[in-house]
Formats: structure tokens, sequence, C-alpha cells
């Protein structure tokens, strides 16, 4: 296909904010590079859907740290490792494209979100968004995150009960009043739906939104939550709101104007997205390995009753002091990380592993593999909090642990995510056992974002 072509079809596909993507190159241009072109048409799509860490484990055993794979409509290149993900993530010389990335992915659900920006647009809109971060305002998410965790733990007391949807539906009654401000409403089962629909539409095998497809519902689902969010942007401009939305609504650039409204919209859609699935995944990741290593939850639960009193949660000020509770969410973060792939464009010609990779190629790198391999991690494994002590960390590379991305793509709300998990885990676990039925073991989707199968099936015992 020609490239005048080829971005015509990336403007009706995608909209004309793509009309600048670069065209993809010939498939022969990644001949010299060893992989799996899969069967005619779908080529290994399937195969990644069913088992993509069984998947990336078999290419690397087979083909080394730089594969090639043809999915999703075209061949890709992916590139394995901490030095891979420095290269691609960290991106010292501007070889890479986010946006065109992320785009073919979620483009049609979460447009110019974050993500789906590059250099100096993202720059300047990620600083005007991160005064929703500030001290202050993360002192207020922590008050209303623990009076909402707190009345909801006391309903699980005693329970027995899948806990994904649980948390699921938590995190969205969290986010309506930290990201929101409101009172969750009847809309909540509408806006819960909106989100899963688009986040399944991510890896629909169909990329149009025909009807009945799941990109069809995904892309619907936009549709309401771009209008829910868009009348309420000159209200919260006038307000005096401590929630994000209030604060990103007020927020100036540095040429002293607001954003948009069509911006503040996509830019909420992809941040309660983010928050709202990322932060369900990593939670449960924690819960199900605690329920595994219940020696863990005795260490967190001396650190946390040193902190504050069982049930009464841990102030923003307090948080710091959790240690051995972040090493041991970041341990979960390790061993299931919320974003087991990331995609990237490369821009232009680069060089990798003793390969030439051209400018126009889909590049990926690994989280989910990296966070296994036992040159970084010995008995990777193995569920082992202290991996992350000064220690132990000492001399690893930077890059062999990347749950929330790097470089100036780095995740704008990790420490919401630490902050959310400390206060969670302090309310659980000064006041309850986690326990699972004896030879218990969930199985785990990992893609678009790592979910239990069966929901997880968890015991909440008083103490």
């Amino acid at each position: 296909m020609n490239a005048p072509a080829q971005i015509q079809w990336s403007k009706a596909r995608f909209g004309p904010d793509t009309q600048h993507w670069l065209p993809r190159g010939p498939e022969s241009a990644l001949d010299d590079i060893p992989g799996d072109d899969g069967v005619p048409l779908l080529g290994t799509t399937l195969a990644q859907l069913r088992d993509p860490v069984g998947f990336t484990d078999r290419m690397v055993a087979r083909h080394g740290k730089v594969y090639r794979a043809k999915s999703f409509g075209g061949r890709g290149v992916s590139l394995v490792g901490a030095e891979a993900n420095e290269l691609v993530l960290f991106d010292r010389d501007k070889l890479f494209s986010s946006e065109q990335g992320w785009g073919p992915v979620l483009n049609l659900l979460f447009p110019r979100g974050l993500m789906l920006m590059d250099f100096e647009k993202h720059r300047a809109d990620r600083k005007t968004l991160s005064v929703a971060f500030k001290p202050e305002p993360m002192r207020h998410y922590a008050a209303a995150l623990n009076d909402g965790i707190r009345a909801r733990v006391a309903q699980w007391s005693g329970t027995t009960f899948p806990f994904y949807p649980a948390i699921k539906q938590l995190t969205l009654d969290l986010a309506a009043t930290s990201f929101l401000g409101i009172p969750w409403g009847p809309e909540a089962e509408r806006i819960n739906k909106a989100f899963v629909d688009m986040v399944q539409a991510s890896i629909g095998v169909v990329r149009v939104p025909l009807p009945f497809t799941a990109m069809g519902r995904g892309v619907a689902g936009r549709k309401f939550l771009v209008d829910y969010f868009t009348p309420m942007v000159p209200e919260r401009r006038a307000g005096t709101g401590e929630d994000i939305f209030t604060q990103i609504c007020q927020a100036r650039d540095e040429a002293g104007n607001y954003l948009s409204v069509e911006a503040i919209v996509d830019h909420m859609n992809f941040l309660m997205m983010a928050a709202h699935d990322t932060i369900t995944s990593s939670i449960s990741s924690l819960v199900w390995l605690l329920a595994r290593h219940p020696e863990w939850q005795d260490r967190l639960r001396a650190e946390m009753l040193a902190v504050a009193p069982a049930g009464e949660g841990v102030g923003h000020n307090s948080l710091g002091q959790l240690e051995l509770t972040e090493w041991a969410f970041k341990e979960a973060l390790r061993m299931i990380p919320p974003v087991p792939v990331i995609p990237r464009r490369a821009l232009r010609d680069f060089e990798f592993g003793g390969y030439r990779i051209p400018a126009g190629t889909n590049v990926g790198v690994n989280p989910s593999h990296t966070h296994r391999m036992a040159e970084y991690w010995p008995e990777p494994e193995t569920f082992d909090p202290m991996r992350f002590s000064p220690e132990a960390a000492k001399g690893r590379h930077k890059y062999a642990w990347v749950p929330f991305g790097g470089g100036a793509h780095m995740c704008l709300g990790l420490h919401f995510a630490y902050m959310q998990a400390k206060i969670f885990f302090h309310h659980v676990l000064t006041t309850h056992r986690i326990r699972v039925a004896d030879g218990y073991a969930p199985d785990w989707q990992m893609w678009p974002i790592p979910r239990p199968k069966d929901g997880l099936t968890v015991t909440f015992e008083p103490l």
C-alpha cells in the first residue's frame, strides 16, 4: 500500500488528528528480524490474546530479545529486557511516538489522553494537569479515600465474596468522590459499563465500530461519557471543589489559558479509565498474593499498627512510613503488572540488539516478561517484597521494573495509586485476615488489563 493511501485510511479510521501519522512500511522491511507471522489474516493475534505471557516466553526462547510478530493487522517488533525498556520509554533521542503506538488501540476510545500525546504537546498538557496531584489536593483525596474504604470494608467483613467485581465497584465509587467530587447516583451502573466496554474494545479483533462488536460498544460508551462530562465543565470552573475534575477545569496552561472543554473531557475520560482499571487490577493482585502468603499479612499489619490504630486508616502525611507495604505493592506490580505490554511507533530508523528497525515500525516493550527475567529477579516466581529494599535494589537496572512506564510518559497518577493502595490495605489488614480456600488458584486474563477470570473468591475474616 502506498503512503498516500495509508494516510487516507488512517484518517478515515481514526479521525483527522491522525493524518500526520507515518505510513506503515512494507512488510518485507522486517524480514531480517526473526519471528512468527502466524496464520493468514489473523497472524498471531489469537495466540497472543489467548496466552500473552506464554506467547512472549516462547518467542524469546526461540528468537531472543528482539523478535517480530504479525498481529492486529500488521507486523511489529518486540524488544525485551531492561535495556530495551530504557531505550523506548526514556527515549533520550525522541525516536518513538506514544501517540502512534497506543493510537490503533485507544484512539477511538480515549483520544487525546496523555498517553496519546507526544513531546511538546504532551509536556504542556501534563504540566497543566499535574496541578491536580499537588500535596494539598492529595491530602483532600486521602480523606475521601479513607471514608469510602472504611465504609465498604465494613460491608465485606465476615463474608466470602468475589473480590474483583467488589473492588472494581469500590474504585469507581472512590473515583466519583476523589475525581468528580460527587456522590455516586443512579448513573453508576451505566458509567461502569461504559468504562468496561471501552477497555474491552481496546483488544477487539474488529477495529472499526460496527454494530454488535466490542468496538461498537466501546465507542458508544465513550459518547455517553463525553455527554456526561461536558456540561459539568463550566460549573466546575466557577466552583470551589477540591476534586480532580474541578482542579483540572480551573488549571491554566503556561500562557494563562484554560484547557478547552473538549481537552478536559478527553483527559478526564483517560484519567478515570487509568485510575479505575489499573488500581482495580493492582489491588486484586496484592490481595491474591497476600492470601497465598499470610505471613506477609502479619508483617504488614505490624507496620500499619505502628502508624495508625486499627480501622482508623492512615493520613496523607503518614503514608511514607508504610515502607514494607509499599514494597509489597511493588512486588505485586512486578509479578502482575497492570499494563503488560507498552506499544510505541518508531519515528526514525534505529538499531537495537544488532538489528536495524525502520521508521514506521510498531515497537513494543514487555514489562510482564522483563519483570520475570532471572537476570534481574532471582527466583522470579517467588513473592518477595524484600526485593525492593534499598540493599536488594542496589545495582539493579532502573528499567527492570516499569509498571508505571518511564521517562516523560511515567504515569502521572502513580502517587495517587500508592496512596489508594496503602489506605486500602491499612483498613483491611488492621481489622481482617484475608483467606482463600485450600488449593484455590484463580486463572488470570492478562489482556488488556489483568483480572482474575472467576472474580477471585476471598474471605475477609475479622480479627
